[in-house]
């Protein structure tokens, strides 16, 4: 079954393969400390992408976002994606809601790979980014899916919002699961605040043979999002940029939702620290630190999304 977030394309979030494209990250000796900054809020909603986590550096070209089944995920024998719309009746969007003439297509497709793009009815901002495949431009889509074939059946595995700049990634599922969640959100980019954090993209293409995407950012700069690996235990996706995020503003953020430790998308934080060793807390009780690599994730398991995997933003280098 094709699932696709609806409520986030409405709310705007208030919910190994062949070597090519973009290098890899350093080795240990290049990587920066970057300051990690935690703007999260409490809430009752499960559907309310309360947690933001902000990562800022004037020097960062170059790292790595990865998501990681969590540690019990041997452990499920059941597993909870449903919304939870207890304690919602108080949460109203303020976001305007566009309309579009609804839409699906198959932009690129091949026995073993697929990528699908979406237009949704309505919408949370007013225009669609121009997407390049080849030699072929799109008007644009709300969402695009990236599939792959796996055990006989199509995967999803990567997912991003042009319209906003939000991405979530999964690995393929483990032997005892057919299927897993996602859940927790990431932008890369100069991320700004426009009702709620966002990354204004100007334009999006995809390379199929490196499985790269490319994206233009209004502010100026472009970056890069690789699929570097993916497997059974973890999808790993390289970002570079052409030049570093100024101003001040993040280069990558993270958003997800946190009511109590079993009612999760993330609930704990590490980070390692610029002396190398890994120091943790709660997510709401974190305020900001500086650390070469940051996991986001769960330790025991959630009523919300239980299977989806944990986040690691790490390998920062110019």
């Amino acid at each position: 079954m094709v699932r696709i977030d609806r409520r986030r394309a409405l709310l705007g979030g208030t919910c190994l393969l062949a070597a090519g494209g973009v290098a890899p990250t350093g080795q240990a000796a290049d990587e920066l400390a970057v300051k990690i900054v935690n703007r999260s809020e409490p809430t009752a909603c499960a559907e309310k992408d309360n947690v933001t986590i902000e990562l800022v550096s004037p020097e960062v070209r170059r790292f790595t976002v990865e998501a990681i089944h969590p540690a019990y995920i041997g452990t499920l024998n059941v597993d909870r994606w449903l919304p939870d719309l207890s304690h919602c009746e108080q949460v109203v969007s303020t976001a305007p809601v566009y309309s579009f003439h609804p839409a699906r297509k198959t932009i690129y497709e091949t026995v073993e790979w697929q990528l699908i793009g979406y237009v949704f009815a309505k919408f949370w901002r007013p225009s669609l980014v121009p997407f390049r495949v080849g030699e072929t431009v799109h008007e644009g889509f709300h969402v695009l899916q990236l599939w792959t074939r796996f055990q006989e059946r199509a995967e999803e595995i990567l997912v991003v919002y042009p319209g906003d700049g939000y991405w979530r990634a999964r690995p393929l599922p483990p032997a005892h699961l057919r299927w897993t969640a996602y859940g927790t959100s990431f932008l890369v980019g100069p991320v700004e605040t426009d009702g709620r954090p966002i990354v204004d993209i100007a334009a999006m293409a995809f390379d199929p043979e490196s499985k790269t995407f490319s994206f233009d950012f209004v502010r100026g700069g472009k970056g890069t999002l690789r699929l570097a690996r993916l497997d059974q235990e973890r999808i790993e996706l390289e970002i570079a940029f052409d030049r570093p995020v100024e101003d001040g503003r993040p280069f990558a953020a993270l958003r997800s939702m946190y009511v109590t430790e079993h009612n999760a998308d993330v609930a704990r934080l590490a980070w390692r620290t610029r002396a190398g060793h890994f120091e943790e807390a709660p997510v709401m009780a974190f305020r900001e630190g500086e650390g070469r690599e940051l996991w986001a994730g769960r330790v025991v398991p959630s009523r919300h999304n239980t299977s989806a995997p944990d986040m690691v933003l790490r390998g920062f280098v110019r």
